[in-house]
C-alpha cells in the first residue's frame, strides 16, 4: 500500500505544480499585461477571447475537480463561459482563478490513494480520478498556452516564464 500512497503523492504534487505554481502565475502575468479590451477581443467567431478562456478554465476545473472528484455541486454553465462578451475587469478574472486554485489546493488534500482508481461521472463521462487529474492538467496547460500566445502576439513580449533557467542543460 505504501507505493499507492507514494504514487498518489507524486501525482497530486505534480498537479499542484502544473496548475498552481506554473499555470496560475502565467495567467496572472498575461492578464496584467493586457488591457481589458485586449482580454475580451475575439478575432472572429471561431476564436475565444482570453476572458472567455479564463472563465472556461474556471468552469472546467470546478466541474472536474471540485464536483467530479470532491463531490461538490456541479454548478457549471459551460455555454456561458463562451458566450460572455465582457468586459469583466481583469482584477475580477484574476480573483476568480486565484480563489478557484485555493479551493482546488484544499480539495487535492482530500484525495486518498484509494481514490485514484475510483470512477466518477463528470460532464457525461465516466473517468477515474487519476484520468481526471491528467485531463485537467493538460487541458489547463493547453489553454494557458493559447493565452500566452495571444499575449506574446499582441504585446510583442517575452513572458520570461523560464528566465534564469538554462533550458539547454542536459540530464
Amino acid at each position: 500500500m505504501g507505493s499507492a500512497i507514494q504514487i498518489r503523492d507524486l501525482v497530486i504534487a505534480d498537479v499542484r505544480r502544473r496548475l498552481i505554481e506554473e499555470s496560475l502565475p502565467r495567467i496572472i502575468k498575461c492578464l496584467d499585461s493586457l488591457s481589458v479590451e485586449e482580454i475580451w477581443h475575439k478575432q472572429n467567431e471561431n476564436t475565444n477571447s482570453v476572458g472567455n478562456l479564463v472563465l472556461h478554465l474556471c468552469g472546467n476545473v470546478r466541474q472536474y475537480v471540485l464536483s467530479g472528484i470532491d463531490g461538490q455541486a456541479d454548478v457549471r454553465e459551460r455555454d456561458a463561459e463562451f458566450s460572455e462578451k465582457g468586459p469583466i475587469d481583469k482584477e475580477i478574472l484574476k480573483s476568480k482563478v486565484t480563489l478557484l486554485m485555493q479551493e482546488v489546493n484544499t480539495a487535492l488534500d482530500r484525495i486518498k490513494a484509494d481514490d485514484m482508481v475510483r470512477e466518477v461521472g463528470v460532464q457525461g463521462f465516466k473517468e477515474n480520478v487519476t484520468s481526471i487529474l491528467i485531463h485537467v492538467t493538460e487541458h489547463f496547460s493547453y489553454h494557458v498556452g493559447q493565452i500566452t500566445f495571444y499575449t506574446k502576439f499582441i504585446k510583442d513580449m517575452d513572458t520570461g516564464y523560464y528566465a534564469g533557467l538554462d533550458l539547454n542543460a542536459k540530464g
